[in-house]
């Protein structure tokens, strides 16, 4: 058994092991869509097997495709893994394997029949309810009544719900802290995932009005509010104007009515498109996705079934007729489209329905708090010229290069805080003469951290490496250190680092963030 994992694959894996060894809660594994989270998932498997051969482990999924989906890649991977699956969607109940791939639906009511298991590795994390009243709080405390030290990892590229913030924050959150965490604009920036480019579309739908439940808009409102005839037309027309080289349209809708509307009208304009919703019996879905994936099939519209767990990499435009007020849910819409695949070069969204406004770049979200407001607009703005949406500060347009006139000058208490998708801001690489290295201890928390000054001649751009604390922030230290001092063993607190003689980086790159610069790229 052997498969190379990418260097944040490897790291992600052994952050969990880091985890473990000083903290006894419950870690999230953040990876945006396309990363490989499930190389990741079965990579920690196969090691824990090896270090530890009784290892009983449990990975629970929300979605009946991610079942079938994560077991076979496990499969392909080790074949002679000692791995079943239980779920009643699949006609499979393989209750002694020790390796489980189980759905939540199947097994919370009947964890008492199974054999007491070690490890629990949950898919796609966001979708746990924050109530512990649910199939998930049922289950965890099932396992933890046979086994009271059982491990629970979660896996998710979006580590927060709709209704109530980030997954480990909160009286009754499951997870406890972020132990490792790659972004989307990082991981656009190494290659790894394709470049995504929102487009202002002339046709908005309008939600004014419709009321909002458990952190979205009613389904039954929002269908009504945005399927009429007219706009769908209008909508169509631009999709398939801007779509015409193209060659997989992926679109989201407000509902199935709405769904079969948008796909009647896509074949109006002698293009192939079907319509897949949870009412599609599951031989016809599965018929038309995999149309789809292998090109047979140009369109598909869908209303609420398709965001999550389903990998069609071909997709290279994406058309949002589904407005949200989840975060989560349209970070999960964009991210079908940024997988690689062959001759693929961007994926383009053709947001209809206002969410890239409503939630914020990509990298640099509206993420709503417990208890707090978050209906805000969020800091974008349009391109006159080539329509592409861009974060308000930008001065030049990153994809046509219009100058955008100098803003009036307001006179304002609050400091911009928010930065573009990385990978669409043209970085600005700077020389360095000279690195300071000293200690930092915050006033707010009393945390130490070890900063780092670059001067470029007479301008100073800083970093904070985190070496005292732990989970992600720790992570990204040894991160840090790695590149600096390959080979060496990493400092195991700030005083340790400061002894350390480092290289002066040649260049470094700084991207402006209101009044500061973030340090994104280091050349030596």
């Amino acid at each position: 058994m052997s498969f190379e994992l990418r260097p944040y694959q490897a790291d992600a894996v052994d952050s969990i092991y880091k985890y473990f060894m000083s903290n006894s809660g419950n870690p999230l594994i953040v990876m945006p869509t396309g990363t490989g989270k499930s190389i990741v998932i079965d990579e920690f498997i196969s090691r824990a097997l090896r270090d530890y051969p009784e290892t009983r482990i449990l990975c629970l999924v929300h979605v009946r495709e991610l079942i079938a989906q994560n077991h076979k890649a496990l499969i392909k991977m080790w074949p002679d893994a000692p791995a079943g699956i239980y779920s009643a969607g699949l006609g499979k109940r393989d209750k002694h394997a020790q390796i489980l791939f189980a759905g939540i639906q199947s097994v919370y009511k009947k964890i008492n029949q199974f054999d007491p298991f070690d490890l629990v590795l949950i898919d796609e994390a966001h979708l746990i309810p924050r109530n512990s009243d649910t199939m998930y709080g049922a289950a965890i405390k099932a396992l933890r009544n046979s086994n009271r030290n059982i491990k629970v990892v979660g896996f998710t590229a979006t580590p927060f719900r709709k209704d109530s913030g980030m997954l480990h924050q909160g009286d009754e959150a499951l997870f406890s802290d972020i132990c490792y965490e790659c972004d989307i604009a990082s991981m656009i920036a190494q290659g790894y995932l394709t470049e995504v480019v929102p487009k202002v579309t002339s046709v908005q739908l309008d939600v004014t009005g419709v009321e909002k439940q458990g952190g979205d808009f009613v389904l039954s409102q929002l269908e009504a509010a945005v399927n009429r005839l007219d706009i769908t037309e209008q909508a169509v027309q631009e999709i398939v104007t801007k779509g015409k080289d193209r060659g997989s349209w992926l679109c989201f809708c407000s509902g199935v009515k709405h769904a079969m509307a948008v796909a009647e009208a896509i074949r109006g304009h002698g293009i192939d498109c079907e319509t897949v919703t949870g009412e599609t019996p599951t031989k016809e879905r599965d018929r038309i996705l995999d149309d789809f994936k292998t090109g047979k099939l140009r369109a598909i519209t869908n209303a609420n079934v398709l965001t999550t767990g389903f990998d069609a990499p071909g997709v290279d435009l994406i058309a949002m007729l589904r407005p949200t007020a989840s975060t989560g849910l349209h970070v999960q819409m964009i991210g079908r489209g940024t997988r690689l695949a062959e001759g693929k070069e961007d994926c383009l969204v053709l947001d209809f329905a206002g969410n890239t406004g409503r939630h914020g770049p990509l990298d640099r979200l509206n993420i709503k708090k417990p208890g707090k407001g978050g209906d805000g607009d969020a800091p974008v703005k349009e391109c006159p010229q080539c329509w592409t949406y861009v974060h308000a500060s930008i001065r030049i347009c990153p994809h046509c290069d219009y100058i955008f006139p100098p803003p009036e000058v307001k006179i304002s208490r609050r400091s911009q805080e928010d930065a573009l998708l990385t990978s669409q801001i043209k970085e600005r690489f700077v020389d360095v003469s000279r690195c300071e290295y000293r200690p930092h201890t915050s006033k707010k928390s009393g945390s130490r951290t070890m900063r780092v000054d670059y001067w470029c001649g007479n301008m100073k751009h800083s970093e904070y490496v985190c070496f005292d604390h732990e989970g992600f922030p720790r992570t990204k230290a040894e991160q840090w250190f790695k590149k600096r001092l390959p080979g060496h063993p990493v400092p195991a607190s700030v005083d340790e680092a400061l002894d350390c003689s480092y290289p002066t980086p040649k260049q470094i790159a700084v991207i402006p963030e209101g009044k500061y610069t973030r340090i994104s790229k280091v050349k030596f």
